[in-house]
């Protein structure tokens, strides 16, 4: 979950003091910007392992060679790494969906290949299966977020240092109403993300142990401070709803150019402007607010949809984007597909995503939920034919055929296929570089698709641990990065 840092090391002095309406202007002015879709990105974050034996942790020292071997790398994407050394790779806004694919998969095979060299891989899990959370990078705005995340218990603390996801970035939409109208797109995000919990979640464990959560990752989301992971509440319109949920969420932390940074508790940004304490807050702590609330659907632009496990496998990274981008931007799909989801509406109630039962039940029982298997096999349907309206490749649409036959058919998601967190450790079902698709086939009408790993049996809802946990109705202040 890359943290973008503008301003890194505090506001410029010389900077104007923002005042409300100022504020409430530029977040009007950012957060939606329309026109026709035409863009997509990706964001992939990836578990760092050892391939031989990815249940013991990467040793410091050999980490940090791997990164700076990584980082040597002439990728097209942005590269970063999380506090718990996860790796992320962030896409250039692509001008299609296989020019985002193609160029994403070339840099995820030069990535693999320089971290197989140090005999390490990048595992697709939501969440380590084994591992506590140990926080690696030392730096101001992580020790910052770790003072915040303690006041509130684990939760936050698993998501900074052992959590990882597939993000999906698209356009905000057309200013005017209909099925890629921004308006539309925002609420079907609401509603589809809970489709895309289920389908793809992919975090059955934590610490060695089944959590009873078909997406760990995600109910770890919905344990969290709900000012900064909650969506906006109902009853205004996508742009003033988010400029005032900007506002009145608390400050994580004010930078200082030098020494440790404030943490303060409870600060809304709209009562750092009044009262301009500790100092008066500019636009460059604005910008870097914004990149400390993680709603499951963030606006910044185009729109980010958040909520998707980090899938196993040299190409299971590229369905989620596929079957988003289609269900968003091919206008027949997003109409079928804005039919097939409104009624899951009145599951989700008036509560905001992601704590709300349509959510809860989503991270919990994924597609075993009939409802939510329902609005997947609608979904799934209807991305096929308009993936390929759209140009995608025969390899790319049959790696969705496939997850679609294997998990969506069958009321499945990826977490069914694990194993036990103690007979995970053969590398083969975790990530196995020696069979990474060839970026080019991809993009290649002529070649077929790779076929699927063998079928495991369905286990049965038995089979979870008993005494699941369940949301806290009075969550903590802790925030995420």
């Amino acid at each position: 979950m890359g943290l973008d840092i503008p301003g890194a090391t505090g506001a410029c002095p010389d900077a104007a003091p923002l005042d409300e309406r100022g504020a409430e202007d530029l977040l009007r002015g950012i957060c939606f910007k329309t026109g026709p879709p035409r863009t997509v990105g990706v964001e992939l974050e990836w578990l760092i392992h050892d391939r031989a034996r990815p249940d013991l942790p990467v040793e410091q020292d050999r980490l940090d060679s791997a990164v700076e071997a990584v980082r040597a790398l002439p990728l097209s994407a942005a590269l970063t790494f999380e506090p718990g050394g996860q790796l992320e790779l962030s896409s250039q806004p692509a001008g299609s969906l296989m020019e985002c694919v193609e160029t994403t998969a070339a840099d995820l095979a030069a990535v693999r290949g320089s971290l197989g060299a140090a005999g390490l891989a990048p595992v697709g899990l939501g969440v380590d299966p084994w591992q506590q959370p140990r926080r690696r990078l030392r730096e101001p705005r992580y020790e910052a977020m770790e003072a915040a995340l303690d006041r509130a218990g684990p939760a936050g603390r698993a998501m900074m240092c052992t959590s990882a996801s597939v993000q999906v970035c698209l356009d905000a939409g057309e200013e005017e109403p209909g099925p890629l109208g921004y308006g539309r797109r925002w609420q079907l995000a609401h509603l589809l993300g809970a489709v895309l919990v289920a389908a793809f979640a992919n975090s059955p464990f934590q610490q060695g142990r089944r959590t009873g959560w078909r997406s760990t990752r995600q109910s770890l989301w919905a344990d969290l401070d709900p000012g900064r992971t909650l969506a906006p509440g109902h009853g205004r319109a996508p742009r003033e709803a988010w400029a005032a949920h900007v506002l009145d969420t608390p400050v994580l932390c004010i930078r200082r150019e030098s020494g440790p940074w404030d943490v303060p508790e409870g600060l809304t940004f709209r009562e750092w402007i009044r009262t301009g304490s500790p100092r008066p807050p500019v636009q460059a702590d604005l910008d870097y607010h914004l990149t400390t609330l993680f709603p499951p659907i963030r606006p910044r632009g185009h729109l980010e949809l958040r909520m998707i496990d980090a899938q196993s496998g040299p190409d299971g990274w590229l369905v989620p984007l596929a079957v988003a981008t289609a269900l968003f931007d091919d206008p027949e799909a997003a109409e079928t597909v804005y039919r097939a989801v409104k009624p899951l509406a009145e599951t989700a109630g008036a509560a905001a995503a992601p704590r709300n039962p349509l959510w809860t039940a989503a991270a919990r029982e994924g597609l075993a939920d009939p409802e939510l298997r329902a609005a997947a096999i609608a979904c799934f349907g209807a991305a096929l034919p308009a993936l390929e309206r759209m140009g995608a490749s025969d390899a790319v649409r049959g790696t969705v055929a496939a997850f679609t036959e294997r998990y969506v058919a069958r009321g499945r998601c990826p977490a069914d296929d694990l194993p036990d967190p103690g007979d995970l450790t053969d590398p083969s079902l975790l990530s196995d570089p020696s069979t990474l698709t060839d970026p080019s086939t991809l993009c290649d009408p002529s070649t077929p698709s790779r076929p699927g790993p063998p079928e495991r049996p369905a286990r049965t809802r038995e089979g979870l641990v008993s005494g699941r946990p369940t949301i806290p109705p009075h969550p903590g202040k802790a925030a995420s990065t």
